[in-house]
C-alpha cells in the first residue's frame, strides 16, 4: 500500500473518531469522494481491505487505523 493512502486512511480514520468517538465504523469507500476520480487508488484500498483482510463492509475507524499502524 502506498504511503499517500496510509497517510489518508489515517487522517480519516482520525477525523472520523474525533467527530463520533472510538465506536464509529467506516467502509473504505470513506476515504474518497463520492466520484470514481482515482481508479487504481481505489481499487488498491478495495484489494487491502476486501481481498488481504477480508474485512467486513463497515469495521470500526480504531479497527482500521491500528491495522495502518502496524
Amino acid at each position: 500500500m502506498t504511503s499517500a493512502l496510509k497517510d489518508k486512511i489515517i487522517e480519516v480514520c482520525d477525523k472520523k473518531i474525533a467527530q463520533k468517538g472510538t465506536n464509529v465504523g467506516i467502509s473504505f469507500y470513506a476515504f474518497f469522494k463520492n466520484k470514481n476520480d482515482n481508479p487504481e487508488l481505489l481499487m488498491e484500498a478495495a484489494i487491502w481491505w476486501i481481498k488481504t483482510h477480508q474485512l467486513d463492509h463497515f469495521e470500526k475507524a480504531v479497527k482500521i487505523k491500528a491495522l495502518i499502524e502496524n
